[in-house]
C-alpha cells in the first residue's frame, strides 16, 4: 500500500471510491462534485490517497479552514486492511503540524466508521441536526495517542 498526496488528477477515481462505500453514503451522488473537490484538495486543506497495485482504494481530505474532516473513505473491496487508519494518522499528522485547533467530523451512529473513530481517540460531542454523531479531537490527545501504541484497524 501506498499513501500519498492527492491530485486533481486523481478526484475521478477519488469519486468512484466515495461512491462505492456501504456507510455514510451520499443521499444524493451528485451533491459532491468535482469542484467541491478541487476547493477541498487546493485551497481548503490537503488530501491524500491510499494505492494499492496503483488503484486508488482509499481516500482522505481535511478541511483545514472548516477545521473538519470533510472525507475519510475505503473501497469496501479493500476493508479491514488498515488502509483506513494509514490514511487517518497521515491527515491526522499533517492536520496538527499546522494548528493546534480541534478538528471535528460527523458519522452516522451504529456504523463501524463510529467505532473506528471511538477506538482512534474522537471524542462525541454531541449530534448534528442530519443525525450524525460529531466527534471531535484535540492537539493534546493527538500527541497522546502518538505516544501509545498503534490501534489496530475496526
Amino acid at each position: 500500500m501506498l499513501i500519498r498526496e492527492a491530485q486533481v488528477a486523481d478526484i475521478s477515481k477519488m469519486s468512484e471510491v466515495r461512491l462505492a462505500v456501504q456507510e455514510n453514503v451520499l443521499s444524493t451522488p451528485g451533491s459532491v462534485t468535482y469542484d467541491d473537490y478541487v476547493e477541498y484538495l487546493m485551497q481548503r486543506g490537503k488530501g491524500w490517497v491510499a494505492e494499492v497495485e496503483s488503484r486508488i482504494v482509499g481516500i482522505a481530505i481535511v478541511d483545514l479552514q472548516g477545521r473538519n474532516i470533510w472525507a475519510l473513505f475505503v473501497h469496501p473491496d479493500f476493508d479491514r486492511q488498515g488502509i483506513g487508519r494509514a490514511l487517518h494518522d497521515t491527515m491526522l499528522a499533517w492536520y496538527f503540524s499546522h494548528t493546534n485547533e480541534a478538528v471535528w467530523l460527523g458519522t452516522e451512529p451504529g456504523t463501524r466508521a463510529e467505532a473506528f473513530y471511538r477506538k482512534a481517540g474522537w471524542r462525541a460531542v454531541g449530534v448534528r441536526g442530519n443525525g450524525e454523531i460529531k466527534f471531535e479531537f484535540k492537539a493534546g490527545e493527538w500527541l497522546l495517542r502518538e505516544k501509545q501504541q498503534p490501534i489496530e484497524p475496526v
